[in-house]
């Protein structure tokens, strides 16, 4: 994990990787509750058997489910010690770009693009996040992330 001691600091690090997450496992039991919680029952996330003769031979995790894990993500990629809270203001733009099997290990990099201030000593940051799926070269999603952060 990367520590930075100032929100300030992150000012000279945009268009730079300011954090990589630990690996995170995405497997059926982690597929299976996301799909009840959100309704999205779809068989190429919950039948093993149908999965197995569809495009990608197996089950595959919702591309929201990815998306859903930017803040376990986020808290494993870096911490800023003199901010008291973040808020999450929305998203750019997302993609998908690659499947992630059930059984994937799954792994996320921040580069910083914006950094913006705001009264108070708080800041909007505007980051690029690559979640990587071990062993492919192709990434699993891409988004942009605005967030809000005070110290």
């Amino acid at each position: 994990m990367q520590i930075y001691e100032k929100l300030s600091e992150l000012r000279d690090y945009v268009g730079r990787e300011i954090g990589v997450s630990d690996w995170l496992l995405v497997d059926q039991e982690r597929i299976n509750r996301f799909a009840h919680a959100t309704g999205d029952l779809q068989w190429i996330h919950l039948d093993a058997e149908r999965a197995a003769q569809g495009p990608y031979g197996t089950t595959i995790a919702h591309g929201f489910l990815t998306l859903s894990l930017l803040p376990a993500f986020l808290q494993a990629a870096f911490s800023i010690r003199d901010v008291r809270m973040g808020v999450n203001y929305g998203l750019n733009r997302v993609r998908f770009p690659a499947p992630v099997p059930a059984g994937s290990r799954l792994r996320a990099r921040f580069k910083l693009l914006e950094f913006s201030d705001l009264p108070e000593g708080a800041a909007q940051l505007v980051m690029e996040m690559t979640v990587e799926r071990e062993g492919s070269d192709r990434p699993v999603c891409v988004a942009e992330s605005v967030s809000r952060r005070h110290v």
